[in-house]
């Protein structure tokens, strides 16, 4: 794959994902959870919806996106919300926002939960729920920089116990 190594907003492309992105986005989020450490049960790499995000994605109550770079097909970055399962209907779940290393630390993090927060407002949600991994330090400083609070315990039934750090914020 052809990372960059300096990443500016204008080089990149903030959209929604296509049915054309599946397979990108799917070893996107493997390749990312596997540096983690995030392998096996209890965490979302094991998850039906990986292999199919824009299935998954499209629908009312949802949205999904991805960053390219300009011009070109390949997924570098991606990030979606959708219901949280086993809440109310006010509550999202910002999920599976994951970049290649080359994109960390260059505001990609701060503009992909900006806009899937833009678009829990558009669908009618009131809270945002995310859950992660304490070791995953850049995303937990980012969480918290974007307003979210961290919870002591999980909500809803996501089914990823593999998670220890929880994270909700009005939208």
């Amino acid at each position: 794959m052809n990372h960059p190594t300096t990443a500016t907003a204008t080089d990149f492309t903030l959209r929604p994902i296509r049915p054309e992105d599946n397979g990108q986005t799917a070893r996107l989020i493997r390749t990312v959870m596997t540096e983690f450490g995030c392998v096996g049960e209890g965490y979302s790499i094991l998850d039906p919806e990986v292999d199919n995000m824009y299935e998954a994605y499209h629908h009312g109550r949802a949205a999904f996106f991805v960053i390219t770079r300009t011009g070109s097909p390949e997924v570098l970055g991606c990030g979606g919300i959708g219901p949280l399962a086993g809440s109310d209907g006010g509550t999202c779940e910002l999920k599976k926002m994951y970049f290649y290393p080359a994109l960390r630390g260059h505001g990609f993090g701060q503009k992909m939960v900006a806009t899937c927060l833009e678009k829990a407002r558009e669908l009618g949600y009131h809270r945002c729920y995310l859950e992660t991994v304490s070791r995953m330090e850049q995303a937990n400083r980012l969480y918290q920089k974007m307003g979210f609070e961290k919870i002591c315990s999980p909500m809803g039934s996501t089914g990823h116990c593999g998670c220890e750090a929880y994270y909700v914020r009005e939208v």
